[in-house]
């Protein structure tokens, strides 16, 4: 029977990482059997730079961790080699790195198993799709972009109304 201290410790860990997950933009779920030790550290450096938390777990932890929270649904992701990447700020950069990882794994044995994004959870298609979305960066640009169409449009529309009215002749 473990120690009060040993589930204490077990409890605090299921606890953070419900707020972790609760509290991120969206995270993947990998099986990552099979990986070396340097592509294991490659991976987890380009996460890492990308400002993305990656953490192998127990599935015991996380299916605790997910109970009664709007993603208990992945808990059927949790069988095998687990892991999990969690993206509190750019909602596709781990599914990116992680398709784009798996993608090139030529053993077969790293594997997106799921994940979720802005509450809502996703199976392994959902991720892959997630994937191609462009970084945060990207639809900023997008955004900005589509507001200066609309702003010169109306500064154009705006300046023929102006133009129209001083060509007519006064009442």
């Amino acid at each position: 029977m473990p120690s009060n201290k040993i589930l204490a410790a077990k409890q605090a860990y299921v606890k953070e990482l419900n707020e972790k997950l609760n509290s991120a933009m969206a995270g993947v779920v990998v099986s990552y059997n099979g990986i070396s030790v340097a592509d294991d550290t490659k991976l987890r450096k380009e996460l890492r730079e990308a400002g993305v938390e990656y953490t192998v777990v127990k599935n015991t932890m996380l299916r605790l961790a997910v109970k009664g929270t709007k993603y208990e649904a992945l808990a059927e992701c949790f069988k095998g080699d687990t892991a999990i990447a969690i993206s509190p700020e750019d909602p596709a950069a781990a599914a990116r790195i992680l398709c784009k990882f798996a993608d090139a794994d030529k053993t077969k044995r790293f594997a997106v198993k799921g994940g979720f994004c802005d509450g809502q959870v996703m199976d392994a298609a959902g991720v892959r799709s997630l994937s191609t979305m462009p970084n945060r960066e990207g639809l900023l640009s997008m955004l900005a972009g589509s507001l200066s169409g609309i702003i010169g449009g109306l500064a154009v529309s705006l300046q023929a109304v102006v133009d129209k009215q001083s060509e007519e002749p006064a009442a």
